[in-house]
């Protein structure tokens, strides 16, 4: 709770989920305590009680912090003396809002992984939650923690492009070509899963990482989109390849492409951006160069830390010299780091900015609900022209 005095130790760390068999708790796990200013301390690893307590030596987490459930976790740590400072919330998607709503009742921060809720009724909800509680809300769109990701939207920012036309993002996996979940695949099993996965599949799990990574470069807010959903896999019940077409309200263009079946694709999410005065393009695949054109010059390689040329935002981002790769952790530790400082300015009693920040907040997890409950109704009206402007969007 905050004290208005300065908070001189580490944060203290709570997951939801992440028990045994999971990927994407590990990472968070790893990625909170990259910079050595957090520690996990409590969890509740998964529904299953006993798998929780089992579940609690591979974190270091002491049997007494290891909850049967999120919301006994809540409860108990709201009452300790030295009880979390946020929770990270890592579970498949339908878990996503009652978890949240527990720990914001309990005055509890979040982090929460995306897409946010499994419904757009649950986002907006959940915004009205957060404006109430004043907790830090952090979505782990993870991508827009890459240093050069943060150097192409400064250099949006900074006017380097021009006036921004059109951008093209691309999210392409090869991982569901066939039918894993039939073989109860746990990473497939959910994903392909309506009553957990929510409206969309492939679209809502990886477009939604491409729309908005677009959105964090360019700062183009949205008018309209028109979407074309596809299930190309027998049997299941949700899309594995979709394409959507976005019109902006400057005018521009864009096209977002997902695909969980296309042969030998692994994780390869790819944006170009094209402006009035230059035009960037960066691949996740190859998260350390980014790429420069202008019409009449040679093509410029940015790297990584790699000289005075790139702005703050980057460096402040960066951990190693260049030519030592970073990726994946620590760009999903950069927005641990940039959460990390609001909930310090809370527990310190100090005012903290909640809409226009640098990690992705409630509002843009609310446009990615948006984003999904729009394309999944412009795709069975056969692509047709659908609104898509969330009212609390911001740039």
């Amino acid at each position: 709770m905050p004290t208005n005095a300065p908070l001189n130790r580490k944060l203290r760390m709570g997951l939801v989920g992440g028990g045994q068999g999971s990927f994407i708790g590990r990472v968070h796990s790893i990625a909170a305590g990259l910079d050595n200013r957090a520690t996990l301390v409590a969890g509740a690893f998964s529904s299953d009680p006993a798998k929780s307590k089992a579940s609690a030596p591979d974190y270091d987490v002491p049997a007494d912090r290891a909850y049967g459930s999120f919301a006994e976790m809540a409860a108990a740590e709201k009452a300790r003396p030295d009880g979390i400072d946020f929770a990270s919330i890592t579970t498949p998607n339908h878990v996503h809002f009652d978890a949240a709503k527990a720990f914001l009742a309990a005055g509890i921060n979040v982090v929460c992984d995306k897409p946010m809720t499994f419904d757009l009724a649950q986002a907006e909800e959940l915004v009205k939650l957060v404006e109430q509680s004043g907790v830090v809300f952090a979505v782990t769109h993870n991508y827009t923690g890459y240093p050069l990701v943060r150097q192409a939207r400064e250099m949006v920012l900074n006017g380097d492009l021009g006036e921004i036309n059109a951008f093209r993002s691309n999210y392409i996996q090869g991982w569901l070509r066939t039918r894993l979940e039939a073989d109860n695949q746990k990473q497939a099993a959910w994903r392909t899963d309506p009553s957990k996965s929510g409206a969309a599949g492939c679209f809502g799990d990886i477009g939604t990482h491409a729309y908005n990574l677009g959105r964090f470069i360019t700062g183009l807010l949205p008018k309209e989109i028109s979407c074309l959903l596809k299930t190309f896999v027998e049997g299941r019940p949700l899309d594995d390849y979709g394409v959507a077409a976005v019109r902006f309200e400057n005018g521009a263009l864009a096209t977002v492409t997902a695909s969980q079946i296309s042969h030998g694709r692994e994780n390869d999410l790819f944006i170009e951006v094209d402006g009035t005065k230059a035009a960037l393009e960066w691949h996740q695949e190859e998260p350390n160069k980014l790429l420069v054109r202008r019409n009449g010059e040679p093509h410029k390689l940015y790297t990584r830390n790699g000289g005075p040329y790139l702005g703050a935002a980057a460096g402040a981002a960066s951990r190693l010299p260049s030519g030592h790769p970073e990726a994946f952790f620590e760009a999903f530790a950069n927005i641990y780091a940039a959460a990390y400082d609001a909930i310090v300015q809370r527990a310190e009693g100090k005012t903290f900015e909640a809409t226009n920040t640098i990690y992705p907040n409630v509002y843009d997890g609310a446009e990615g609900m948006l984003f999904i409950t729009q394309c999944v109704a412009s795709s069975k009206d056969n692509g047709g022209w659908v609104p898509f402007r969330h009212p609390k969007s911001r740039k």
